[in-house]
């Protein structure tokens, strides 16, 4: 609830005018006379801010006496302490030259003008090697506001053992991906003697927005319309109404759990999960006993669509720059070839350009190959709309509902009017 009121009040700063500040920004200029450039990201794992350390010094030492690239490394054990330093920057017009945030949350900076267009800052054929899903997920309005190094991906793991035991067979191409129906009779003949057949809950909050939104595109329809400016008659649409049915009988009749343990699949609890790519390198590392396969996204029966999630953090130019030319040097080297590849390396993740791959040949290999082809295949971005902060938390909250007894027209329907009722306050006008 909280992230909505702030997702609230920060629309309100901004589209008032408030955003602009009282004051004009600080000189970035440091004692050598360098322009300084600022980047805000969240703090991450060692190996992560290992990279930082060292990129950083090797840009410094490369541009000495014309640029120095700092970074604010911002702890996010509050989930909040981010956006709340971020909200605080707006109001105080003293935003840093470079901010990371999150894949959804690109469109509504971007509507309010917090961060600037960058389809200028990279020649057509670099662009040209970053993924498509990661383009549009950076998009809003016909321009590209942000830059990703990293993607994911969900795909439904699966425990071979119990599998096996059950007589069951995966899917060993796109094309054969289990239906539906499919996996709801493989999730029933796996539902036994304590484990569920599968778990389709990564978290209570945005996961199940990033996760089960697949579900709606593969039935024909999505969250939202194509501008992002109306959620009624897609998310509650009479294909919206079907997918959540669908999952919810998966619930009901207990062949997944609305309170799943902790690492319910890693601990074999449950034969399957619709898991993110990162679960790959977790698995073998921490799991090493457990006998593990991945196969692809679920598509609704009859014609449904091949889908699977994307998205990943990314890095915008705010509007308090100074020295766009410095800027452009950091993000062009941030974002380089090489450093995409790094970064993805360091971090565990598929990296956004195709160029990469031939560096880290292990997504040449089952099962991060699974993770690349529905990346560059299927993969689909969350909802590019500024409404996104209320819509991930109304769908949430109308999912838990449903899972709880609550009809799904009826669930549906609020979700989708409050989406709509902030979409149409702050932006239709706009």
């Amino acid at each position: 609830m909280r992230k909505r009121v702030i997702a609230a009040l920060l629309a309100a700063v901004m589209v008032s005018g408030a955003f602009t500040g009282c004051g004009k920004t600080k000189e970035r200029v440091n004692e050598q006379g360098e322009s300084v450039i600022t980047v805000w990201s969240p703090s991450d794992e060692p190996a992560i801010e290992e990279w930082w350390i060292s990129k950083i010094e090797e840009f410094n030492q490369a541009h000495e006496g014309e640029i120095e690239l700092r970074r604010e490394a911002i702890v996010r054990a509050d989930s909040y302490a981010y956006e709340d330093k971020v909200n605080a920057a707006i109001t105080s017009n003293d935003l840093p030259d470079i901010l990371y945030v999150d894949g959804p949350n690109v469109s509504i900076y971007a509507a309010n003008e917090v961060t600037l267009p960058l389809d200028d800052f990279f020649p057509e054929e670099e662009w040209a090697d970053f993924f498509d899903s990661s383009k549009q997920q950076n998009t809003y309005d016909g321009k590209i506001y942000a830059v990703g190094a990293t993607e994911s991906s969900v795909a439904l793991y699966y425990n071979k053992d119990l599998l096996d035991e059950a007589g069951i067979s995966v899917p060993e191409s796109r094309e054969d991906a289990w239906t539906w129906s499919e996996y709801y009779d493989a999730a029933k003949k796996l539902t036994k003697d304590g484990v569920v057949g599968t778990n389709i809950i990564m978290d209570k909050g945005e996961g199940l927005s990033y996760v089960l939104e697949q579900f709606w595109i593969s039935n024909g329809t999505d969250f939202v319309n194509e501008d992002g400016s109306a959620a009624q008659g897609y998310l509650n649409s009479a294909e919206g109404v079907e997918a959540a049915k669908f999952l919810n009988s998966l619930i009901q009749d207990g062949y997944a759990n609305i309170d799943p343990i902790q690492k319910e699949f890693h601990n074999g609890k449950a034969a399957t999960m619709l898991g993110g790519s990162w679960e790959v390198a977790t698995l073998e590392k921490d799991y090493p006993d457990l006998n593990w396969g991945v196969t692809y996204f679920p598509v609704a029966d009859g014609d449904g669509i091949p889908t699977s999630p994307t998205g990943d953090w990314a890095a915008s130019v705010t509007k308090n720059v100074q020295d766009m030319d410095a800027v452009k040097e950091v993000m062009r080297f941030l974002f380089s070839e090489e450093n995409v590849t790094t970064y993805a390396q360091a971090i565990s993740k598929p990296p956004t350009r195709v160029s990469s791959y031939d560096v880290l040949e292990e997504y040449n290999e089952y099962p991060r190959s699974i993770f690349k082809e529905q990346l560059m295949e299927t993969g689909h971005p969350r909802p590019r709309t500024p409404s996104y902060s209320v819509l991930t938390a109304e769908f949430a909250e109308a999912m838990l509902n449903i899972f709880t007894g609550v009809d799904p027209q009826e669930a549906l329907d609020t979700a989708a009017e409050a989406m709509d009722k902030d979409y149409n306050k702050y932006y239709a006008n706009n």
